[in-house]
C-alpha cells in the first residue's frame, strides 16, 4: 500500500531491464503466469543482481529485510525522480503525479516520514480497524448475495474483490454512499496512467477537489470518521500544512484499494489450486486469520517494492552505489528456503509466517491490517458459504502485464 503502486505500470516496464539477464527473464510470459522459478534462479544464481540497465535486484529474505530498514535504500520522491530519470525512461506519468500529490508519508524519508506518520497513527488505530469487522462483514453478504442471486457464476474481481475495499474504505472516510461510484470511476482512472495520462491527470484533479470539499466540510461539521480525525490532529500539530493534510488523506483512501483487490483474489485461487487446505479452512473456519497470513505469503500482490540508493552501500558483496535504483522483492523472499521451510508449499498453519508481503520498518504499510481484516473476512466468509466452489471450466487466468505487481485480471468461479 505504497504510493508507487498508483503509477506501477507507467514506470515500472520502463525501468525494468529488456536484455538477456535475469532480470529480463521476469517480462517473459511464463513468468507473467508463474514468476516464482525465476526467483529460486535469481537467488540461486545471483541473490544481488545488477541489470543491463543498472538497477539492482535483491530476492534473499536476509537482504530485503535489512534493506528495508536501511535508511541509506531511501524511499524519497526527488531521489526516487532522478533516478528514474537517469535511466533514460518515459517517467512523465510518475514524476508528475508525485509532483501533484506532494511529500506524503509513503515518498519520504525521516524525519518528515515519522511525522506524517505519526498523524496517519493517531487516527488509523487498531481500535478502529477493528470496530469496522461488523461492517465489512454485511459488505461481503451483501456482494455474496448479489453475485449468487445473479447466476451461478461469477467473476470474483469483478462481484466481490474489487468492490469491497472500496466499500470499506468509503466508509472509513465517510464518504457518502451517492459519490462512491464517482470515487470508483476516479480509482480506475489514474491507475491506468500508462493508457492515457491526460484523463489520468484530470480524474486526480477533480478528486483533489472533492477531497478538498470533503475536508472543509468536515472541519465545520467533524462526524465519527477518519478525515475528520485526520483534521482534529491537525489541530493538535500545526506542522501539518493543509497540502499535507490533503495528500496524506488522497494516499489513504487510495493506496489499500488494489492490494486489498488482489490479496483476495490471489487468495482465494490458491485455496482453490490446494483443495487439501481449503479443505482445512473449511472444516475449522477459526483457521481464518492465520490463513489470511499464508496465502499474503505464498501470492502477495505486491511482488516487489522500489528504492534509490542515498549513500553507497554493500550488500552480499557488491556494492550499491549512490543514486542506483534497487527493487527489494517481497515475493522472492516469502519463498526463500532459507527462511521457510518448504516454501513453495501452501500451509494454512505454518508456523512463524514472518513474511514480508507488507514491507518491514519504517514503511511497514500501515492499512495491512485493514487489507488483512477484509481478506480474513472475504475469504472465510466465501469458503463457508459457498461449499463448492471452484475455477469455472476452460478458465484461462491472465495476470496484468506488471512484474512488480501480482493481479489477475478476472477469476471465473462457478458454485
Amino acid at each position: 500500500m505504497n504510493l508507487t503502486e498508483t503509477t506501477d505500470e507507467a514506470r515500472d516496464t520502463a525501468g525494468l531491464a529488456r536484455s538477456d539477464d535475469l532480470a529480463a527473464a521476469l517480462l517473459t510470459p511464463e513468468a507473467r503466469r508463474d514468476p516464482y522459478p525465476f526467483y529460486a534462479r535469481m537467488r540461486r544464481e545471483e541473490p544481488v543482481h545488477r541489470s543491463a540497465q543498472g538497477i539492482w535486484y535483491l530476492t534473499r529474505y536476509a537482504d530485503v529485510e535489512a534493506g528495508l530498514s536501511d535508511l541509506r535504500l531511501s524511499n524519497d520522491r526527488d531521489r526516487m525522480t532522478r533516478a528514474y530519470t537517469a535511466l533514460g525512461g518515459d517517467l512523465k506519468a510518475f514524476s508528475r503525479l508525485t509532483d501533484r500529490l506532494g511529500r506524503v508519508m509513503s515518498n519520504t524519508d525521516p524525519p518528515d516520514h515519522a511525522r506524517l506518520r505519526k498523524l496517519a497513527n493517531r487516527a488509523f488505530t487498531a481500535r478502529r480497524v477493528e470496530a469496522l469487522r461488523d461492517g465489512i462483514q454485511r459488505i461481503v453478504d451483501r456482494l455474496v448475495d448479489e453475485a449468487v442471486a445473479a447466476g451461478p457464476s461469477m467473476d470474483l474481481i469483478e462481484a466481490v474483490a474489487s468492490p469491497l475495499p472500496l466499500s470499506v474504505i468509503c466508509e472509513l472516510f465517510g464518504i457518502p454512499p451517492e459519490d462512491r461510484v464517482q470515487v470508483k470511476t476516479w480509482f480506475r482512472r489514474f491507475g491506468r496512467l500508462s493508457e492515457d495520462i491526460d484523463k489520468s491527470e484530470a480524474a486526480i484533479e477533480q478528486y483533489e477537489e472533492y477531497l478538498a470539499r470533503l475536508v472543509h466540510h468536515r472541519r465545520a461539521d467533524p462526524g465519527d470518521d477518519l478525515i475528520s480525525a485526520l483534521v482534529a490532529t491537525q489541530a493538535q500539530d500545526d506542522r501539518l500544512t493543509d497540502s499535507e493534510l490533503l495528500a496524506t488523506c488522497f494516499v489513504l483512501i487510495t493506496a489499500g484499494d488494489e492490494t486489498t483487490t488482489h490479496l483476495v483474489g490471489n487468495g482465494m485461487l490458491a485455496l482453490l489450486r490446494h483443495p487439501d487446505q481449503l479443505a482445512r479452512l473449511r472444516a475449522d473456519p477459526t483457521l481464518a486469520r492465520m490463513a489470511v497470513e499464508e496465502l499474503a505469503r505464498y501470492d502477495t500482490p505486491t511482488q516487489a517494492i522500489v528504492r534509490v540508493v542515498a549513500e553507497d552501500v554493500e550488500i552480499g558483496g557488491r556494492t550499491l552505489r549512490e543514486g542506483e535504483l534497487v527493487y527489494l522483492f517481497l515475493a522472492a523472499t516469502n519463498r526463500d528456503p532459507e527462511r521457510f521451510e518448504d516454501p513453495d508449499r501452501l500451509d494454512l498453519t505454518r508456523p512463524g509466517n514472518r513474511h514480508l508481503s507488507f514491507g518491514n520498518g519504517p514503511h511497514f504499510c500501515l492499512g495491512g491490517p485493514l487489507a488483512k481484516l477484509q481478506a480474513e473476512v472475504a475469504v472465510g466468509t466465501l469458503v463457508r458459504r459457498l461449499p463448492q466452489l471452484r475455477l469455472a471450466d476452460g478458465a484461462v487466468l491472465d495476470w496484468r502485464p506488471n512484474p512488480l505487481q501480482r493481479r489477475l485480471t478476472a477469476l471465473p468461479l462457478t458454485y
